[in-house]
Formats: C-alpha cells, sequence, structure tokens
C-alpha cells in the first residue's frame, strides 16, 4: 500500500519499522530490466499508478540508467524525462504518491522535490555532487545513500576488494558521517550496499551473506536484488523478466535478515514475499 510523508517520516523513527516494497520505476529509454517501455511519459504514469495499486509503498523514478556499461545523462534530459511523471503522479494520487527521485544531480534532485517527490536515493552516496548533501538538509529531505565502486560505465569491467563486507560497511559509515555532518538528520539518511554496482556475483553473495552486519549499523537498510545480473549467474535466465522466482528468493532473504526497504520491480508478487516474512516474524499478519 502507498503511504504518505508523515507515515514515512513515522517510519523512519520507529524501531520495529516494517519492511517496505519500493517499486522501480525508470523512465529511460535503455533500462535493462525493461528496454525502455516505460520512456513515454504517459506510459510511466500508467506503470507508476499500477505499481501503487499492486502494493508499492514508494516508487523510486529515474531518468538515467544505470545499469553496467551505461552513459551519463545530462541534468536537463533527466529532468525532461522525470519532472512531468513525477508532477503526473502527485495530481493524481496526492499525498498518497510517496516517490523518490533516483539521481547523482542535485539539480535534477531540487527539481523533482518541487515537482513532488520526497525522497533522494543518490547511487554515488552524495559523492558526484557536492550540492546534494546541502540540499538534502535545506529540504529536509530523507535520502539513501548507496555504495558503488567506479561509474555504471565501467563498474564491472574489474571490481576488486581485499575484504568486501568490511569495505563496504566502513565507505557507508563515512558517508553517513559525513550526511550528518552536513546537517541531514541521522533519522532521515538510509544506506544501500549497492548490490551489482561494482561487484562481482561473488562479492554480491558476500555482501548478501551478511546483510545483518549492514542492518547493524542503524540507519534502515536498502536493498535492490531485482532482476540482476547474479541471479542470471546462479540460476540461467539471460531474460530479466524470467526472473521472478529468483528474485523472489533474494528478496525473502533480505526482508528475514533485517532489510528495511526492498526495490523491485514486480511490485504485487513481492510485496506477497515481503508479508508471509514479516508475518512469520511477528507471528501475525
Amino acid at each position: 500500500m502507498s503511504m504518505t510523508l508523515a507515515q514515512f517520516e513515522s517510519w523512519l523513527r520507529d524501531p520495529d519499522r516494517r519492511p517496505l516494497v519500493m517499486g522501480v520505476l525508470n523512465v529511460t529509454p535503455d533500462s535493462f530490466s525493461d528496454g525502455g517501455r516505460y520512456a513515454d511519459p504517459d506510459a510511466a504514469v500508467a506503470h507508476g499508478r499500477a505499481l501503487f495499486q499492486a502494493g508499492a509503498d514508494l516508487l523510486d523514478v529515474g531518468g538515467e540508467s544505470t545499469r553496467p556499461g551505461a552513459q551519463r545523462v545530462p541534468p536537463d534530459e533527466q529532468l525532461r524525462r522525470v519532472v512531468p511523471v513525477i508532477t503526473a503522479l502527485r495530481r493524481d494520487l496526492g499525498d498518497a504518491a510517496l516517490i523518490s527521485i533516483d539521481t547523482t544531480r542535485a539539480t535534477v534532485a531540487r527539481a523533482a522535490l518541487d515537482a513532488g517527490a520526497a525522497i533522494i536515493n543518490d547511487i554515488s552516496a552524495a559523492t558526484d555532487d557536492p550540492a546534494m548533501l546541502p540540499l538534502a538538509a535545506d529540504r529536509a529531505a530523507p535520502i539513501i545513500l548507496m555504495h558503488m565502486q567506479g561509474q555504471p560505465a565501467t563498474m564491472q569491467d574489474d571490481p576488486t576488494y581485499r575484504n568486501v563486507v568490511a569495505e563496504v560497511i566502513e565507505y557507508l559509515q563515512a558517508r553517513h558521517a559525513a550526511a550528518v555532518a552536513a546537517g541531514i538528520p541521522a533519522h532521515h539518511i538510509l544506506i544501500d550496499p549497492g548490490i551489482g554496482f561494482g561487484k562481482t556475483m561473488e562479492h554480491n553473495l558476500a555482501l548478501l551473506r551478511h546483510i545483518a552486519d549492514f542492518a547493524a549499523i542503524g540507519p534502515p537498510l536498502v536493498l535492490g536484488t531485482s532482476r540482476k545480473g547474479f541471479l542470471a549467474r546462479i540460476t540461467g535466465e539471460t531474460d530479466t523478466r524470467d526472473r521472478l522466482f529468483s528474485t523472489a528468493a533474494s528478496v525473502a532473504w533480505c526482508v528475514a535478515n533485517h532489510a528495511a526497504i526492498v526495490r523491485v520491480h514486480d511490485v504485487e508478487p513481492m510485496a506477497k514475499v515481503v508479508r508471509v516474512i514479516r508475518a512469520i516474524q511477528t507471528g501475525q499478519p
């Protein structure tokens, strides 16, 4: 079910917060998961409505593909793609349309917030644009800080770590401290270890085995495993749309190990996965 910003603020402060389902809305012509099916604004708005109706608590709207090998998209083009979609969703759904803007550019984030987005999702953990943390602080916007080694264009060329779990934890702790120093309230900061962003399959599996260690850092933990390539390495599912069951397995694991938000493409079945895991944890629906 969708939620308002006020409900999300309350959720952020709740130590026993229920897991949330974040629906992915890629307004791009080259998304790895949907091949540009929602690049048209009308199609994107219709899909956004459908994701909320299917059980998404919030939507993550992005105008720049971050798949491996993707090239950067100028801020003006990102704005052209995302602002009309965010504006239309807020107009149609009102406060119940809780939207995050998936961007590393402060100009894009600012315009998206003006259009009705409430959350910033920055895959660079606000390192690409030094104006991002001050913007989040000034606008009192919750921000998701993600780990990524390199840039999307080259991040999968040869990712290497001495100890992937320890290094990603150290990085996220440092970015959390930077966000607090920039004036962002601690309860407005969420973290994401960046599954598939500059990681091999082995790195991804190690991070997933140690989700509890990331949850122990303190901030709500966001995880995106949906339809990703490491699943294909395990199951052989070359078509991204065939990765429903492998995604469900990874989502179940994430929620069972204290993920706060799961970022998914197939909202309705993943919302059911989340509800079942939560019922097992709490002993009630």
